[in-house]
């Protein structure tokens, strides 16, 4: 699979533009209630709504920036707490969902921590009544190893990402959807890396080999 690196990004983009369309959304409705609402119970019921859209917005803007972008720079090691950080963020959205983490070391590669959180975020997805996502990684041989985990009562998991993180999605397939797992196949290819997905009726199990380089 060969993407156009003009391609991917626009779909990244779009993908971002997507996710953000629903706090910003709630961010410009509660300012209209606002501006027409006068009894001081709803005012305040309003401003906690623009309070709760505007950290949802700023919560997903920081994921993506690590998740997508190039925040950092490049080849550099990353705190793991920081990574832990943008993850517990997001599922605080969700009351249905509940993140374990299992990371010894302080620091990983960029490279690692880039798939640490788009596989979390592909674990969260899966979970659409809620359960458990175990998030765990290490370097050891050289190589980082993640293993992200989701069990719940129903995964929901498009094995069209599937086929784009193992490389076999044809370009022209592509969309803002698997635009993240297609990013991931290309960074692990060009480390000599890969993945291994297995999806049963109530767990979804994402592998990463990654060497360090």
């Amino acid at each position: 699979m060969t993407i156009a690196s003009l391609d991917l990004a626009s779909l990244l983009c779009s993908r971002l533009c997507h996710d953000l369309l629903s706090p910003v959304g709630a961010l410009t409705n509660g300012l209209e209630l606002l501006a027409e609402e006068r009894d001081p119970e709803m005012r305040q019921k309003c401003f906690e709504l623009l309070e709760q859209s505007a950290a949802s917005s700023a919560n997903k803007l920081r994921f993506f920036r690590l998740a997508f972008g190039a925040a950092g720079g490049f080849g550099e090691m990353v705190p793991v707490a920081e990574a832990r950080g943008l993850v517990d963020a997001l599922v605080a959205a969700n009351p249905r969902v509940t993140v374990q983490w299992a990371m010894p070391d302080d620091m990983l590669p960029k490279a690692a921590i880039k798939t640490l959180l788009n596989l979390a975020l592909i674990g969260m997805e899966a979970l659409v009544r809620g359960g458990v996502l175990d998030i765990a990684g290490e370097v050891r041989n050289g190589a980082s190893e993640l293993v992200i985990r989701a069990t719940g009562p129903r995964i929901a998991f498009d094995p069209v990402v599937g086929q784009a993180l193992a490389g076999t999605l044809a370009p022209a397939d592509l969309s803002s959807r698997t635009a993240p797992a297609a990013m991931l196949h290309q960074l692990a290819e060009g480390l000599g890396g890969g993945f291994q997905v297995h999806v049963a009726a109530e767990a979804l199990v994402l592998g990463a080999v990654l060497p360090v380089r």
